[in-house]
Order: C-alpha cells, then structure tokens, then sequence
C-alpha cells in the first residue's frame, strides 16, 4: 500500500499495475497514457491534470478521487467503481464503460455526447447541466441522482429507472423512453391519465 505519495509530473506511459492500493497520492500532471491496472484500488487521490488518455482499467475502484481537467479520451473502465469521485472540465470523448458504478459521482457539466452508458448505476450522482445528449442509458439506474438542467435529448432510456424530479427537471426532447417512463413522465408533469 502507497499512502501519500508523490507522482506529481510522473511519466510512466504504457504501464502496467495489478493489485496495487494507492491512498492519498498526488498523481497531478503525471503522464500516464496508456496506463493498465487490474483490481487496483485508488482512494482520495488527485489526478489534476494528469494524462490518462488511451488506459484501460478493470476491476479498478477510484474512490472519492478527483479528476480536473484530467485527459480521459479513449479511456476503459470494466467492471469499475468510481464511487464519489468527482470530474471537472476533463476530456470524456470516445470513452467505453462497462459495469462500472459512478454512485455518487460529480459530472456537473460533463460532456458525454453519444457515450454508451448501458446498464451503469448513477445512483445519487450530479449531472446537473451534462451534455448527454444521444447516449445510450438502457437499463441505466439513474435514481435520486441530480439532472436539473441535463440535456437528455434524443438519448436511449429504455429500461432506465428515474425519479419523478429528473423526469422534470432533465431535458427529454425525443428521447426514447418505454412505456412505464412515459407514464411516470406525463404524471410528473401533472396530466391525469385515464382509461
């Protein structure tokens, strides 16, 4: 286990970590493109900056971790937790994710543009203004997490489960939505639905 250490501006492109803890490091500016851990844990640490471009992570928990301005384009995540972590201003573009958990994650503002975000847990996470727009969030547990002002326009929630104040504070125009949503949706704007 590695508590606080220091791999502020550390070039190690193209590594390779398995069952390493790392708890409380400063990883800021460090060039790690192309970095791949398995069953890896990071806990409260910072990732400023740093470049994780191109790294594949499976079994990986980055918890309570912060991402700012972080390049994270063509990143992998299978099988991950990223529980409380927080994202800000960081490059999110052509990302692959696969039964991952971002409970109680911060994507206020997060770009995730056509992203393909099935069957993820966003349990009680901020989304608040995201850029979802065309994604892919069939089966995608999105309960109690905030989306005032989420742009969820023309985005696949088939399957999805919401609350009643996401289906009124999250933008919908054309979003495919299964019948149960749309039920819960025309009730959360206040229509009476009747036979």
């Amino acid at each position: 286990m590695e508590i606080g250490e220091d791999y502020r501006d550390a070039v190690l492109p193209q590594s390779r970590w398995e069952k390493r803890k790392f708890v409380r490091c400063d990883f800021t500016e460090a060039d790690l493109r192309g970095l791949v851990t398995q069953g890896c844990t990071f806990e409260e640490c910072d990732f400023t900056r740093t470049d994780l471009g191109e790294s594949k992570h499976d079994s990986t928990a980055f918890r309570s971790c912060v991402f700012d301005r972080t390049v994270l384009a063509e990143i992998t995540w299978t099988g991950c937790s990223l529980l409380g972590s927080s994202f800000v201003d960081c490059r999110l573009r052509k990302i692959k994710v696969r039964e991952t958990d971002f409970t109680l994650v911060s994507l206020g503002r997060a770009d995730l543009r056509q992203c393909e975000l099935s069957g993820l847990r966003f349990r009680e996470a901020n989304l608040v203004e995201a850029n979802l727009s065309g994604a892919r969030l069939r089966d995608t547990d999105l309960r109690a997490a905030r989306l005032l002002g989420t742009d969820l326009s023309e985005t696949d929630l088939r399957g999805a489960k919401l609350d009643a104040d996401a289906l009124v504070q999250a933008k919908f125009t054309g979003a495919r939505v299964d019948l149960d949503t749309a039920i819960a949706f025309a009730a959360a704007h206040g229509l009476i639905i009747s036979s």
